[in-house]
């Protein structure tokens, strides 16, 4: 957008109001420097009720509006500007790009008063936010739908490339899309997922440390991960990751996480369920080779359980396989 005294111009469009229009405009527009303020708390500023306010605005609004065609540049910029977001814009980050620090108030207001933009506020789907019309929205409606879709059956956060894949919008349009979503969101490394993710919004010490996990790709002990989350105390880090199911103890006080392909158990129950998926007896050896692809052990750890009578027994060949009961 091109440098444009944005206050000066709001200031001839209501130089023609009376001074009850005007003081209405430059408290519920924050024209005056101060903040946008609601109907409700510009009528107890006046001593009116939320009604009068509307009317008072109503009327001036619409008498400023033939002053508009004196700026045809102002709005073809700002038209020019949502054209290339798909003709919407989340309310915040509009306000930032075009006013920066200054301008915000000036720019909804000018907005406010154009026949092309529409402004939606919040809900539980979407920010608020700006656009063309009901068509623009409905568009990245369908947009954001299909994409949660992806994001379900991906189940784990894609980049904006990645999402491009299976939508026809540009980057800068689908972004922007994105951007006013609730349900899906982008976390500090970029990419976008479903707000309950851990991997979008962590929550406590379990999800911080699942996410190091996912970074990380190798098991840690659990000193090690306290070490890594800013704050966190060992003993809790210990207890957290004990306690939740997607992270398996594969060593002494080593974790990985269970999508990895490690299950649950002692070394016994790693040895089992190795013995049945293999449905015969199987030697040291080849038990051994499996038991340390799950558990970070000594060899002679894996070999007293091997030979705990009580769960397992050993074949005329010297195989093993699991203690018939």
């Amino acid at each position: 957008m091109p440098n444009v005294n944005y206050q000066k111009i709001c200031q001839d469009l209501i130089s023609d109001l009376s001074p009850r229009q005007k003081d209405v405009i430059l408290e519920r527009f924050g024209l005056n420097g101060g903040e946008r303020k609601t109907l409700e708390a510009v009528g107890e500023s006046f001593g009116v009720t939320r009604e009068r306010v509307r009317q008072i605005q109503d009327g001036a609004l619409e008498e400023i509006k033939d002053k508009t065609e004196n700026y045809p540049v102002v709005f073809q910029n700002l038209k020019k500007y949502f054209q290339s977001f798909g003709d919407l814009k989340k309310e915040d980050a509009m306000l930032q790009e075009l006013g920066e620090e200054k301008w915000q108030n000036q720019i909804y207001f000018l907005l406010t008063l154009s026949n092309g933009f529409v402004r939606f506020g919040a809900n539980k789907d979407f920010h608020p936010l700006w656009a063309a019309g009901a068509a623009s929205l409905e568009r990245a409606q369908k947009t954001i739908s299909l994409l949660y879709q992806k994001l379900e059956e991906a189940k784990t956060p894609l980049s904006l490339k990645e999402l491009a894949k299976f939508a026809s919008q540009n980057t800068p349009v689908l972004e922007s899309y994105l951007e006013v979503s609730k349900k899906i969101q982008k976390n500090s490394e970029g990419v976008f997922g479903l707000k309950d993710w851990p991997e979008i919004n962590p929550r406590g010490v379990k999800d911080k440390a699942y996410l190091l996990f996912k970074k990380t790709q190798e098991p840690l002990h659990f000193t090690k991960v306290a070490n890594m989350i800013e704050g966190s105390l060992v003993q809790t880090v210990h207890n957290e990751l004990i306690r939740d199911p997607r992270f398996i103890l594969v060593g002494r006080g080593m974790y990985a996480l269970k999508e990895w392909g490690y299950e649950p158990g002692q070394v016994k129950d790693v040895i089992s369920r190795i013995l049945k998926n293999g449905k015969k007896p199987l030697s040291k050896e080849e038990i051994l080779g499996k038991v340390l692809e799950q558990r970070i052990v000594k060899e002679n750890t894996v070999f007293l359980n091997l030979n705990n009578k009580k769960y397992f027994s050993r074949t005329p060949q010297g195989k093993y396989q699991i203690q018939e009961a």
